[in-house]
């Protein structure tokens, strides 16, 4: 072997050395790369290192972004963002929970009055379930760093599983579809976090003629949080519907006057102290004076399970329900908290 070729080989040497120390990877995203080309996949291409790099310097910006003070909600997402791409991760938006008990001061019977043999049978106590999930929509920041686009869906039942004599029916069930930008926001006012969010959600019963109800609504979310405290307000605007020319018309607004009772905004706060959570939703018509409060708290039980106990009261704690008004005691366990 001549000079020439030895020269090479040492030079060629010399170049693998320096790359495996890492001193060639002055950058993350370098680093990045040099990972996935020691330790990547075969069948990965120069296209898949690229994204799955991009992904990371995301992800990796969102926690810098959000640690100068960060809160339940920013270490929520920081989480989040950890497997949300991968693909056996299921990501929840809002509690994911199930309540085998869940009292009323007063069921609606009035609403199914028209349906033989239901109104009368109903039970003051049944069973309650939410699931609710997201899915990403973006692989790497759209305008700003560690914003994000959304899909949700949450799916709520109401189970009257202790009416025997009406075979244990599926009261209600409300469908909740949502597309929503989240963006966090410099300001810190009094040494948190802020964040806004967009977004236009769907909600129905998926029922027919007169027990049909469903709205359209566009939003925006006020997030500010501080250690364990978060605070959000969410106010909406309807999105207007045709008037029905008759009660079982299949088209146009099923529920015209639901803002009565609904209003117009929510407001929300959460604070974790020690392994409890503590959670309000409140939403009011200042016209109409109605509207609806509700308390919630979740406690550790085993594992990922939590116990969950919550109280609402007022109008709309369901679809058919909007503009009836009641008391609601449940108990039950839940898989993630609001936050």
């Amino acid at each position: 072997m001549n000079v020439k070729t030895n020269s090479c080989c040492l030079f060629f040497l010399t170049l693998l050395s320096s790359l495996s120390s890492g001193a060639f990877a002055d950058t993350p995203i370098e680093e990045c790369v040099l990972a996935y080309f020691y330790e990547g996949k075969a069948t990965m291409t120069l296209k898949d290192v690229r994204d799955a790099c991009t992904i990371e310097k995301t992800e990796r910006q969102t926690t810098q972004s959000t640690t100068n003070s960060s809160g339940i909600i920013s270490r929520r997402i920081n989480s989040e963002r950890q497997t949300q791409h991968e693909p056996f991760v299921i990501t929840p938006h809002k509690m994911n929970y199930f309540l085998p008990a869940i009292s009323t001061t007063e069921i609606n019977r009035t609403v199914y009055e028209g349906v033989n043999g239901i109104a009368d049978n109903l039970e003051d106590l049944e069973a309650k379930y939410q699931l609710s999930l997201k899915v990403p929509l973006n692989a790497s920041s759209i305008l700003i760093d560690g914003d994000g686009l959304y899909a949700g869906f949450t799916l709520q039942a109401w189970w009257q599983i202790y009416a025997d004599d009406i075979s244990k029916p599926f009261r209600e069930t409300n469908y909740q579809p949502e597309l929503f930008y989240f963006a966090p926001v410099g300001w810190q006012p009094f040494g948190g976090n802020t964040s806004v969010m967009v977004g236009i959600e769907h909600q129905s019963n998926g029922r027919r003629q007169a027990l049909s109800r469903s709205w359209n609504r566009v939003y925006a979310s006020f997030l500010y949080e501080k250690d364990n405290f978060a605070m959000a307000l969410r106010p909406w605007v309807r999105l207007s519907e045709d008037p029905k020319t008759s009660e079982f018309d299949a088209e146009g607004d099923d529920n015209p006057d639901i803002d009565d009772f609904m209003g117009h905004y929510e407001l929300g706060m959460v604070y974790n102290w020690n392994s409890l959570e503590l959670s309000f939703t409140g939403r009011r018509n200042f016209s109409t004076h109605k509207g609806a409060a509700e308390l919630g708290l979740t406690f550790p039980l085993w594992g990922k399970i939590h116990g969950y106990a919550t109280v609402f009261t007022g109008y709309g704690e369901s679809m058919i329900d909007y503009n009836h008004k009641q008391t609601r005691v449940g108990l039950g366990i839940a898989l993630n908290g609001v936050l």
